[in-house]
């Protein structure tokens, strides 16, 4: 008796929903919802535009860092286990490695924007 009340209400449910939508005005896209955000690309024109390699090679450096930065993370907690000295090495050589990093990639002028 339960199973027939649930698939009645379920059933009613569906159809109510399925008229409201059929009911409704649909909504036309205008320019606003065809306009691309936060990429600023357009997404009528041409798809073979050049693509900047500087912005892409910057995006990179950003993931890498940023991902090497979250092993940075547990610190705090390391800290306070029972051999903070071993902590506090990995920390420095993590921070060392990051630090050598990005002045290799200033030296070799990954960074610079303009040419």
């Amino acid at each position: 008796m339960k199973l027939l009340i649930t698939t009645t209400i379920t059933m009613t449910v569906v159809l109510i929903l399925t008229a409201v939508s059929l009911w409704l005005p649909q909504a036309a896209p205008d320019t606003e919802k065809l306009s691309p955000y936060e990429c600023g690309f357009d997404p009528l024109g041409s798809a073979r535009l050049p693509f900047s390699m500087r912005f892409f090679l910057v995006a990179i450096l950003f993931l890498l860092f940023d991902l090497e930065i979250a092993l940075l993370l547990p610190t705090p907690w390391a800290l306070n286990s029972t051999s903070p000295t071993t902590a506090l090495t990995y920390t420095t050589t993590i921070i060392t490695l990051l630090t050598a990093g990005l002045i290799y990639e200033w030296l070799q002028g990954g960074l610079d924007w303009a040419e």
